[in-house]
């Protein structure tokens, strides 16, 4: 069964918390853009599971969007269809109903993924496309047994965020926009000009997604 928050969202990240600054940081990058494009080949008809406020849905295709969360479907542009308040592992849509389906980083937060890739299956007579990653191998990159040996106060630093509560060091709480202009008397940031949370910011790095740092070579394999 699909455990949901009270605002619908049913992965391990509430959404109505932490999805009122998403469409604005979460920018489509043109060239995954165009791998999804290639990959549902000549597809009218497209379901996007776990649509969020839809970076990567074209125009140029009629697209169905499955969204759980009640605010990711509110901030969907008003130019998108608005979402089905649906989950992955029961959709509510006939056999073959779509000609191609996607799933763009969604999949770690369904309960049941092989159910959910079942359901897509099912409903779509041409490609499923999933985009996805596995969080738990985040755990074993190299760096952070590095990390775990820092300082908490070097830790805020690098992250230009408190530990303790993930609010951004200029004050406020986890959602509060970071004031990347906030100086201390003597001039210095608040946040680090290396901070994570400052060259993370769109501001930064003009909206684009992770997938900017990924080499060709891994986008087209």
């Amino acid at each position: 069964m699909t455990t949901r928050t009270h605002d619908g969202s049913a992965g391990d990240v509430d959404y109505g918390a932490i999805g009122s600054g998403y469409s604005g940081y979460r920018r489509p990058d043109p060239r995954i853009a165009q791998a999804i494009a290639e990959a549902l080949h000549d597809a009218r008809t497209v379901l996007n599971v776990g649509a969020g406020t839809g970076s990567y849905e074209s125009a140029a295709r009629s697209v169905t969007a499955v969204e759980p969360s009640e605010s990711m479907r509110a901030r969907r542009p008003a130019r998108l269809a608005r979402a089905v308040d649906a989950v992955a592992e029961d959709l509510p849509f006939a056999d073959g109903e779509f000609d191609a389906a996607m799933a763009l980083f969604s999949v770690h937060q369904w309960s049941d993924a092989a159910a959910g890739l079942r359901e897509m299956r099912r409903v779509t007579r041409g490609p499923v496309v999933v985009l996805t990653c596995d969080p738990k191998l985040v755990r074993d990159f190299w760096l952070l047994d590095h990390w775990d040996t820092l300082l908490r106060a070097h830790r805020d630093q690098a992250i230009g965020r408190r530990n303790a509560d993930g609010a951004p060091l200029t004050g406020g709480a986890e959602t509060t926009p970071a004031d990347l202009d906030a100086a201390r008397p003597d001039g210095v940031p608040f946040i680090a000009t290396n901070a994570h949370i400052r060259l993370a910011a769109p501001a930064t790095t003009g909206g684009a997604t992770p997938g900017t740092y990924i080499g060709q070579a891994l986008l087209d394999s």
